[in-house]
């Protein structure tokens, strides 16, 4: 590639970063950090009804959390400033000035009623609804009449009535529309703001943008950008339009389909690089196939041609599959402090009792975390290492608590582990299994009881890996405390206790 590339996102702040505009960003990032070009970040702020100060603030939080940096833009600055689109109006409204002074723009006077009622007759006699040019050629007296009535003028680009606009897109090859849909479309509203066709374009040239890379919803715009460059004299960058990202049924995805927000996905216990890994994925595939994908890597290998031209498919069970993946393999640290913010949320630990016990928490995090899927599942499993436990799990008191001998083995076992000279998770398993034989006993009919005993739970890590972190008091205060349980339950054989 012989220029610079120089590549933009532009979100809307009109509400949060969204899976597929986090896809948008990812791409156009790995397009430029693969070609050893500039990543852009443009806020298209324009649709002042629309557009909240929060949603920028949002949109910025997210791309960081992801790191999907930018090396211009809002926080970093640049040559090409300023980055908001609603501090570059004068821009807009010069470039607007001169089309106009040119003969390839024209003020246009109708009303939005008048629009409305003409676009309602072109429906009712079966046609497509379309500006017919009425103010093109207005006269100066025309004009002055219309002004004098007190109407704001809006600003339309005349467009060429015959012939073809071709579209050359990278992933979708040759697109060709006809002229004849195009019609002398608004590039200046009456309140002064610029449309998005027009202030996309101007912007795009003023900041050097080589390649323009966006969701196919906005290769409908390009017929009518292409213009826009055209009457302006500007040179036309290339254009890859990627493909949807559709619900598992093949729908639109929406907030039915669960969560779509990138915050969505962070308070859910998500990690960055899963979701970095998966949106890589959504649409692009590395030439080996391979599934687990490093940013690195993903630079290395991304190329435009190698994105899919049909639908992506949304599958939150890859993205599952693949947070489980970052879960086990991350460092330990990073997990583990990524994993105390959900604690703290559910009132597990005390941010204060977290600094304190720190190294206990991560030993927890150690011999949990092959089990756990998203961070906030992590926090729920780990959560009896750090407060008593309350209740035991339905299934596996009926299963476990109600046989005749269960509160007996769960007091001999405690009395066992008190016992051991030595106390670890090897001496612990020792100790138990010595004692299943000689109650005449299979090893499991006290391993059972016991973690559900000490944990509340039928299944979590290694029953002796608890064990060893839990302690030697407290696992045998809490074995005590369920053979108590146990006893003060009543007959709980009648309860259904499964052999």
């Amino acid at each position: 590639m012989t220029k610079n590339v120089r590549v933009r996102f532009a979100p809307s702040p009109t509400g949060s970063l969204h899976i597929g505009g986090a896809r948008t960003a990812l791409f156009n990032l790995l397009f430029a950090r693969h070609n050893g070009g500039t990543f852009i970040l443009r806020i298209e702020d324009t649709d002042t009804e629309r557009s909240r100060e929060e949603s920028v603030a949002q949109i910025i939080r997210s791309m960081k959390w992801l790191g999907l940096d930018w090396d211009e833009g809002p926080d970093k600055g640049g040559n090409y400033g300023p980055y908001f689109q609603s501090q570059r109006l004068e821009l807009y409204r010069k470039e607007a000035e001169r089309l106009i002074e040119e003969g390839k723009a024209y003020y246009c006077y109708c009303t939005p009623e008048e629009l409305a009622s003409r676009r309602e007759a072109m429906l009712k006699a079966g046609k497509a609804p379309r500006y017919e040019g009425i103010c093109r050629n207005l006269s100066e007296e025309e004009r002055k009449k219309y002004e004098a009535e007190g109407r704001k003028p809006a600003i339309r680009l005349k467009v060429p009535q015959e012939g073809e606009t071709i579209v050359e897109d990278i992933i979708r090859g040759t697109v060709v529309f006809e002229n004849s849909v195009l019609d002398d479309f608004i590039i200046m509203k009456s309140n002064g703001m610029p449309t998005y066709n027009f202030a996309c374009v101007v912007d795009d040239h003023a900041m050097g943008i080589t390649h323009v890379i966006r969701a196919e919803e906005h290769l409908s715009n390009t017929p009518k950008q292409i213009q826009v460059y055209k009457a302006l004299g500007y040179e036309i960058p290339e254009f890859a339009h990627v493909p949807m990202i559709l619900a598992p049924d093949r729908s639109k995805l929406s907030k039915r389909h669960g969560a779509t927000s990138v915050e969505e996905f962070r308070d859910q216990g998500y990690l960055p690089q899963a979701i970095i890994n998966y949106l890589t994925l959504l649409g692009w595939s590395p030439p080996d196939g391979e599934e687990i994908l490093s940013m690195e890597k993903a630079i290395k290998e991304f190329s435009l041609e190698r994105v899919n031209k049909t639908a992506a498919i949304y599958d939150v069970k890859k993205l599952t599959w693949l947070n489980s993946h970052y879960l086990r393999e991350l460092d330990l640290d990073y997990i583990t402090s990524e994993t105390i913010p959900f604690l703290v949320k559910k009132g597990i630990i005390s941010e204060e009792e977290s600094k304190k016990r720190y190294e206990y928490i991560k030993k927890a995090v150690e011999i949990s975390r092959d089990r756990a899927k998203t961070l906030d599942e992590l926090a729920d499993s780990i959560a009896f290492f750090l407060r008593d436990v309350e209740e035991y799990e339905e299934k596996g008191v009926r299963k476990h608590f109600a046989k005749e001998n269960a509160a007996e083995l769960l007091l001999k076992g405690a009395e066992a582990l008190e016992e051991l000279e030595r106390f670890d998770k090897q001496q612990a398993e020792i100790a138990f299994r010595s004692l299943a034989d000689a109650m005449g006993v299979k090893a499991a009919e006290l391993i059972h009881p016991t973690r559900l005993a000490i944990t509340g739970r039928t299944v979590g890590p290694g029953l002796f890996d608890i064990i060893e972190l839990l302690g030697r008091e407290e696992t045998a205060r809490r074995m005590r405390k369920a053979a108590r349980w146990i006893k003060e339950s009543g007959n709980l054989t009648k309860a259904g206790g499964e052999n």
